[in-house]
């Protein structure tokens, strides 16, 4: 799909939720990895959210989307995280 036949107009706020596995430094390396694909991402606006049995971290970032190739790193990236669980 080319960004011309595409449904998202860029730039544009594009919310990424990221699960995952409680642990410690979870939340700061999938920062690191969000800020290397949108590095205007401010990192001060996460949404973090713990499961209910605190097993699993929530985490919504809403970065501005500038080009399909670079959600699509983005996503890969976050997908390759041995502890990121689901993204959506």
């Amino acid at each position: 799909m080319t960004e011309e036949s595409s449904l998202i107009e860029y730039p544009c706020d594009f919310p990424i939720k990221i699960m995952g596995k409680s642990h410690q430094g979870f939340t700061q390396e999938i920062l690191t990895i969000v800020k290397t694909h949108a590095p205007d991402f401010d990192d001060t606006t996460v949404e973090v959210r713990t499961s209910r049995n605190g097993a699993y971290l929530s985490l919504t970032c809403i970065i501005c989307a500038t080009s399909r190739p670079q959600l699509d790193a983005l996503y890969q990236a976050l997908h390759d995280h041995p502890l990121v669980v689901m993204l959506l």
